[in-house]
């Protein structure tokens, strides 16, 4: 019955938490079996380590960077530049470089673990341009970088079963704001593209049903070819390699992935590959602020009640609020003050001009405590967020929402604040007090993470 509901298009319906769903199925696993985390090709695949002199080098390092350690009984976790759920980390990154001085013209795995970049095709007359839906016979290059965003989705559903499917896409999203924030440090204009021939790419790279692609970005000068000869899709397939050390399929998954490549993503997210310069971003803070955001941001685990300034809370809902190059965005945020200064505590709207349009004042931070399944970042924090869509395409919707919930938390941290998204919510009671008939995608909690008697 799930099964059918997925191939209706009513994935987040069948994904849906309720009091009485989260206490028949609590979710326990075993951590002994999580499957592993990182893809590593073969040892006779060439490696370049990212030298941090080399300017292309240091914006691939920070997209996907380690930048914590945390020991546990089981073993050592590795936190990564973007948050994931249960620190599951799905995602993996592939980068096409073309014309880039000091690199070879190819097709690289990002290397995380490592620092690195395998090779793992050599470009020709060939490349991931071919493969963008819009192209026709008028086939752009690109001189730069293309990224490729995939999910080895069983890391995710190992856990979280079919609900991973959400937190696929949100993790995508997240690594897709990652991606955007290291382009914004190193100086880069980019461009999103969701819309292309994602099942012929997934063949080409050999993922055969255990990976699968979700989104791009496009880093780099886009310019007409010099000959009329076209590009051609890559000459050959890539060796097929598996991103988890054992592997568990889950159909519901698989079909709710495929169906979104049914779905049109020109409904409400696509834009074809632009030679011209789109509007980019400007966050509240500074490029080299940016990038100590990036090292230093980590998903708060506890909030303390106090309040923080109107100020902050501003910049935050300035930063979210900036363009998305490439997208058109249709979602609708939300958020709840409970603790924020000169700001009456109630339920607001976020307009795209920055202003806030009140729906009901009050104290409601016991009842969004509640309404995240009884956690306290949601209590206490000082805002929480709460990201909605009419999702067109469900994708789509949930990567936009993980990138907006991305420059949240970057924002936060730059600002000396705590963030932690929250991707577990009893969705029908969430919906009913935001007064929305829209499906309720991802929620943010920001606040004070420092012990009152210590801010300055």
């Amino acid at each position: 019955m799930v099964l059918a509901k997925a191939t209706d298009h009513n994935y987040h319906e069948a994904t849906k938490h309720s009091v009485v769903s989260v206490q028949i199925d609590p979710n326990y696993v075993d951590a002994s079996t999580q499957p592993q985390s990182f893809k590593t090709y073969p040892h006779f695949f060439r490696r370049f380590p990212l030298e941090p002199t080399h300017p292309t080098h240091q914006f691939l390092a920070l997209t996907s960077a380690i930048t914590y350690q945390k020991h546990y009984r089981e073993g050592t976790h590795l936190l990564r530049v973007q948050p994931s759920a249960g620190a599951l980390y799905p995602t993996e990154l592939y980068v096409q470089v073309r014309g880039i001085s000091g690199m070879l013209d190819g097709i690289y795995h990002l290397e995380p673990e490592t620092n690195s970049l395998t090779l793992i095709y050599e470009l020709i007359d060939d490349g991931i341009e071919a493969y963008f839906t819009d192209a026709g016979n008028d086939i752009r290059l690109v001189k730069g970088c293309i990224l490729l965003v995939s999910c080895v989705y069983f890391r995710s559903s190992w856990k979280y079963r079919n609900r991973s499917l959400r937190y696929c896409f949100l993790d995508s999203g997240h690594h897709l704001g990652a991606i955007e924030a290291s382009a914004y440090a190193s100086g880069y204009d980019y461009q999103l593209l969701f819309d292309v021939d994602w099942p012929a790419l997934n063949e080409d790279f050999g993922f055969e049903t255990k990976e699968f692609f979700t989104a791009a970005m496009v880093v780099g000068e886009v310019k007409a070819r010099a000959t009329k000869k076209p590009v051609r899709r890559l000459r050959s397939p890539i060796p097929t390699v598996s991103g988890t050390d054992y592997f568990e399929p889950n159909r519901f998954i698989e079909v709710g992935y495929q169906a979104t490549l049914r779905a049109q993503a020109s409904a409400d997210s696509a834009v074809p590959l632009q030679p011209r310069l789109l509007q980019q971003p400007t966050f509240p803070v500074q490029p080299a602020q940016w990038q100590e955001a990036i090292q230093q941001r980590r998903s708060a685990r506890r909030f303390y009640p106090t309040a923080i300034s109107q100020k902050s809370f501003l910049a935050v809902c300035d930063a979210l609020h900036q363009p998305l190059p490439g997208a058109l965005k249709t979602l609708e945020i939300y958020a709840v003050l409970h603790r924020v200064d000169e700001q009456s505590s109630g339920l607001y709207r976020t307009i795209d001009d920055k202003t806030l349009h009140c729906l009901k004042t009050g104290e409601f931070h016991t009842q969004t405590g509640h309404l995240c399944i009884n956690q306290a970042i949601a209590r206490d924090c000082a805002a929480i967020f709460f990201i909605t869509s009419a999702c067109h395409n469900y994708r789509v919707s949930l990567q936009q929402a993980g990138v907006v919930g991305h420059r949240i938390y970057l924002a936060a941290t730059a600002l000396g604040l705590g963030c932690s998204g929250i991707g577990a919510f009893y969705d029908d009671e969430v919906q009913a007090f935001l007064g929305t008939d829209q499906p309720v995608l991802y929620a943010i909690a920001v606040g004070q993470t420092t012990r009152p008697d210590l801010i300055t």
